[in-house]
């Protein structure tokens, strides 16, 4: 399994043995990895050798220390390309998981200063305020806070809310969803966040407001989503 005669540096050699060990199953989420002692003796090389292997896992988020316990395989993040305009309903069911949605607040409220900004609507235009907690295989993923006009999309009802709004725009009203800006910050969850999203206060989340337009230009939706960092991760792929 290690070569010592490769080229390869052997603490890499003792990362892809572990994860390959995780991405077919032997090693689950949560479970504790051998100690440094026991992989190096059973691999037949230096602690020292192990522990960088370790550490770089770690800092990779592969696998987490908890002092006093040990070393552990860490919860794998969702990977959510950022190439297209997709919705959480429809990401979720490519991946082949279960998504679902809880809903805490739905109601018309008249444009704050800010969302009407957004939206370039007047001040106190009506728009719906609704706000979800994004699920996955029942697991909390993500707390949204969308904003829509009111005189633009007549007729939302809990019940569509509560499934895909996209879907419902697109198959229902015939309306065609254009191109949307988002915007990333690094931020800490406050406490709201944090009880609905079902992790400590303060931890890490990922911040990022969307603005959806139709394909006419006309703003349809403004959304203010907090991502659990633990779970969530974005990839962007660039070509020059």
């Amino acid at each position: 399994m290690i070569d010592k005669q490769s080229q390869v540096p052997i603490y890499h050699q003792i990362e892809e043995h572990i994860k390959a060990k995780i991405e077919n199953g032997e090693y689950q989420p949560g479970d504790a990895l051998p100690s440094e002692r026991e992989y190096a003796e059973q691999l037949n090389v230096s602690r020292m050798t192990v522990r960088q292997a370790i550490t770089n896992l770690v800092n990779e988020h592969y696998l987490k220390r908890i002092k006093g316990r040990g070393t552990f395989i860490t919860e794998r993040k969702f990977e959510q390309h950022l190439n297209g305009l997709t919705s959480f309903t429809e990401d979720m069911k490519v991946r082949g998981m279960k998504p679902s949605n809880k809903l805490v607040h739905f109601e018309i409220v008249p444009a704050t200063t800010e969302i009407s900004e957004q939206l370039h609507i007047a001040a106190h235009t009506p728009v719906y305020e609704i706000k979800r907690i994004r699920l996955a295989e029942n697991i909390p993923m993500a707390l949204e806070r969308t904003y829509i006009p009111a005189n633009l999309m007549k007729g939302l009802t809990d019940d569509i809310v509560q499934h895909s709004i996209y879907q419902y725009v697109e198959e229902e009203l015939a309306l065609k969803l254009g191109k949307a800006r988002q915007i990333f910050e690094a931020t800490l969850a406050n406490e709201e966040e944090s009880t609905l999203l079902e992790i400590p206060e303060e931890s890490p989340i990922l911040s990022i407001t969307r603005i959806t337009k139709l394909v006419d230009g006309t703003i349809f939706e403004v959304v203010q989503s907090a991502y659990r960092a633990d779970q969530y991760k974005f990839i962007l792929d660039l070509d020059r």
